[in-house]
C-alpha cells in the first residue's frame, strides 16, 4: 500500500510539472514610476534587487521557480505584492493613489516589513536585504516625491475621496 501511495505521488509530482504560471515578464514601461517621478540610478538600484521581482511587471525568476508546485506559490506571491504596490503600472492610477503608495513606501521600508524576510530568508536574495542608511535612502526619496506632489496639485486632490454614507433618498 504505502508503495503505491509513494508512487502515486511520485506520478501526480510529475504531471504537474507541466502545469506552469504565466510568467511575469512584461517589460511595457509606459506607466511606469521612472516616466513621470526622477528615480535616481543608486535608488533605482535598490528598488531592483529589493522591490522590483514582487511589485513590478518584470520578475527576474531563480531557478526553483521553474519546480512544481514552487512556481504556484511564487506566482502568487507575485501577484499579490503586484496587488498592493505595482512600479509598472504607478502612473496609471490617480493622483491620491500614487500619494499614498508613497506614505505606504515610506512606512514599510523604514518600519522593515519590506522587504518581506520571506524573501531573503536562509539567505535567498541576499542583495535585497536593506542597510539603515539603504531604507534611508528609499524613504528620504518618497518623501521628496511627497514634496513634489504636495507642490504641484491642489492638497484635495492628494486625499482619497469622501464617500457618501447619506442613506439613499426615495
Amino acid at each position: 500500500m504505502l508503495k503505491k501511495s509513494v508512487i502515486g505521488l511520485g506520478i501526480v509530482l510529475i504531471i504537474i510539472q507541466f502545469i506552469r504560471p504565466e510568467k511575469n515578464e512584461s517589460n511595457d514601461l509606459t506607466y511606469d514610476i521612472s516616466t513621470k517621478y526622477q528615480v535616481p540610478s543608486d535608488v533605482g538600484n535598490l528598488m531592483q534587487v529589493s522591490c522590483n521581482d514582487c511589485h513590478s511587471n518584470k520578475t527576474e525568476y531563480p531557478w526553483y521557480s521553474n519546480v512544481q508546485p514552487v512556481a504556484w506559490w511564487l506566482d502568487h506571491h507575485v501577484d499579490d505584492g503586484k496587488k498592493h504596490l505595482n512600479f509598472s503600472e504607478f502612473t496609471k492610477k490617480p493622483i491620491f493613489v500614487q500619494n499614498h503608495k508613497f506614505e505606504e513606501i515610506i512606512e514599510m521600508v523604514a518600519e522593515k516589513e519590506m522587504p518581506l524576510p520571506a524573501y531573503t530568508y536562509l539567505g535567498l536574495h541576499a542583495e535585497a536585504n536593506l542597510s539603515d542608511q539603504q531604507r534611508e535612502m528609499i524613504t528620504d526619496w518618497a518623501k521628496v516625491q511627497m514634496h513634489y506632489l504636495k507642490e504641484t496639485y491642489p492638497a484635495d486632490s492628494l486625499k482619497f475621496p469622501k464617500r457618501d454614507t447619506s442613506p439613499p433618498s426615495n
